[in-house]
């Protein structure tokens, strides 16, 4: 059996930008970057990225040039801004005060996430923090690339006649239209370098959306770091509430910075290496099997976390997790920790323990190959991921009879309608279960597993965890 000894990379991930996060906190450098001719916008509406029909009848991602968005960002500066509209603060008033809360400050309008630059110079030493480099000013004039930015419009507070209306007139000029699209459906279409912007982005602007107040004193928070910390309004050397001092006025606290949430995903090969288990989510469409997966609980290390989450699940004992990959997971901000591990397919499985799966089972190599080879195997439509988005959201779920049409958004045969996991191809030509596409992790993993890039070579004895 050969097993995967190559950087594997997967959709959202492999970022191509240089971050240069330490320069976040100048407020001079993302001033000088945010007005080069080459800087980028990636437009969102509540984590919808803006979309434009393209010369082949697809769409495509639509860049916007910061003077493009200028309306939708309020007076300058854009960063380092001061008390009121139109303030700045300055380098004294920054450097006065260790950890300064005015570091890169927006406070006005709606937070900018700097995103980073794609160098057109891929040296890696280039990205190195050079003692040059650390200077913000010297930086800008050796930028060789285009900086990139992202903004969500929900986070203006206008209406959406009203932010339709200043689109409208961005996009007038080129004789566009535009929509906002669900993300999910992008992704087997977007290339890697897009998929990687997008991922960075959407992921940073729903952390922004997300925390709006303090959790340490509940007050207000507001922008620093080009969008990649938040701070309480509290803090503010023009603000005098007469409280307490807020407690993350002193220390390091991870709510004030982005937070990743991983996720181990994984499958269990049996000792034969010709059979894996897949479970069919509770919230997804009837048709389809992935990977299992859970969140990484205090205390457990991923291996611990992949023995508890495919115990709970499906009841079944694994032993000998590997690591295969890890994937960036945007909505709304994850890690999928791809693992395999090995299990006894005699075993009974259950699915009462949690009640996360309606459905798991063993399929042979043979079951599996021939619905990634079916030309609908893996293939959704817009109205499927919508559907599938609804269902994780809480959107169709009102009542029994949209709940059920939502289940089914994946199920051709139609709702109520029972069809064989394991069977043939069915007389409407409809796989008889799909299976995630490769831009998703779960899909890599089983497509590996099927072409013999992953298993286990036969061995004695094996160690088993106690649970």
């Amino acid at each position: 059996m050969t097993i995967v000894t190559v950087r594997v990379v997967n959709t959202y991930g492999g970022s191509p930008l240089n971050r240069l996060s330490w320069l976040r906190t100048s407020h001079s450098f993302l001033n000088a970057v945010v007005t080069l001719p080459g800087a980028r916008w990636m437009l969102f509406k509540s984590g919808q990225p803006l979309l434009i029909p393209s010369h082949a009848n697809k769409e495509s991602f639509k860049y916007l040039r910061t003077q493009d968005v200028a309306p939708l960002l309020g007076s300058q500066p854009y960063f380092g801004q001061g008390q009121n509209p139109g303030d700045s603060v300055t380098d004294e008033d920054v450097a006065a005060q260790k950890h300064s809360p005015l570091e890169s400050i927006r406070h006005i309008g709606a937070p900018v996430v700097f995103l980073g630059v794609n160098e057109t110079e891929r040296d890696v030493t280039k990205a190195l923090p050079t003692s040059e480099l650390k200077d913000p000013l010297v930086a800008v004039k050796k930028l060789q690339g285009e900086p990139y930015f992202a903004l969500d419009v929900a986070e203006l507070g206008w209406a959406e006649d009203e932010i339709q209306e200043k689109l409208d007139s961005l996009l007038a000029t080129e004789g566009r239209t535009y929509t906002w699209a669900e993300p999910r459906s992008l992704m087997s279409s977007l290339d890697s370098f897009t998929a990687a912007v997008f991922a960075s982005a959407r992921s940073m602007l729903d952390w922004n959306l997300r925390n709006k107040f303090c959790p340490g004193c509940g007050s207000r928070t507001y922008s620093m770091w080009g969008g990649w910390k938040i701070a309480c309004t509290s803090l503010l050397p023009w603000t005098k509430t007469g409280r307490q001092p807020c407690p993350s006025s002193v220390g390091l606290h991870n709510y004030t910075h982005p937070r990743t949430d991983a996720v181990v995903i994984m499958i269990a090969i049996d000792e034969t290496g010709n059979k894996v288990l897949l479970g069919r989510g509770r919230r997804f469409p009837g048709k389809f099997y992935s990977a299992l997966a859970g969140f990484i609980e205090p205390g457990e290390s991923f291996e611990d976390a992949v023995a508890r989450e495919m115990w709970e699940e499906a009841g079944v004992h694994v032993w000998n997790a590997r690591y295969h990959s890890g994937q960036p997971w945007p909505y709304p901000a994850n890690l999928m920790v791809g693992f395999y591990a090995r299990a006894d397919s005699s075993k009974p499985i259950r699915v009462d323990l949690d009640n996360e799966l309606v459905d798991a089972r063993w399929f042979t190599r043979e079951e599996v190959r021939a619905v990634l080879n079916h030309s609908s195997g893996t293939q959704f439509k817009k109205s499927d991921y919508k559907r599938m988005n609804d269902i994780l959201e809480g959107k169709s779920t009102n009542d029994k009879k949209s709940f059920e049409e939502a289940t089914q958004a994946l199920s051709p045969s139609g709702a109520g309608q029972t069809r064989s996991a394991t069977g043939d191809t069915g007389e409407d030509g409809e796989p008889p279960f799909r299976l995630p596409p490769l831009s998703a992790i779960a899909g890599v993993l089983i497509r590996d597993w099927v072409d013999g890039k992953i298993g286990f070579a036969p061995s004695g004895v094996q160690v088993k965890h106690n649970l």
